[in-house]
């Protein structure tokens, strides 16, 4: 069983800066996906950015030009680095890791984003 440990959440102001890591417990070999996604009080969760193992990246447009996703594969770790967040951002943030060969899905436990106006 895969385990996602996320860290990296916090309080900040509007305008400001975070950068969420996720680190698998263990490398997946085959092609698969990373990602983050998030969920504010009241929502479904939803998409904010993931790349794939050889590195496609893919974003919401609400984050596209002030979040950057990336990924480190000897280190079985994604990170998130959120720029210009906004009180919109506020949500707790999950990571989310899809190997392409069993379609499993694998979450972690969410981190919680707050931006402040």
């Amino acid at each position: 069983q895969v385990q996602l440990v996320e860290s990296g959440g916090g309080l900040v102001q509007a305008g400001g800066s975070l950068r969420l890591s996720c680190a698998a417990s263990e490398k997946i070999v085959s092609f698969n996906t990373m990602g983050w996604y998030r969920q504010a009080p009241g929502k479904q969760r939803e998409l904010v950015a993931d790349v794939t193992s050889i590195g496609f990246r893919n974003y919401a447009d609400s984050v596209k030009g002030r979040f950057t996703i990336s990924r480190d594969n000897a280190k079985n770790t994604v990170y998130l680095q959120m720029n210009s967040l906004k009180p919109e951002d506020t949500a707790v943030y999950y990571c989310k890791l899809l190997p392409w060969s069993t379609k499993v899905v694998y979450w972690g436990q969410g981190t919680q984003v707050t931006v402040s106006s």
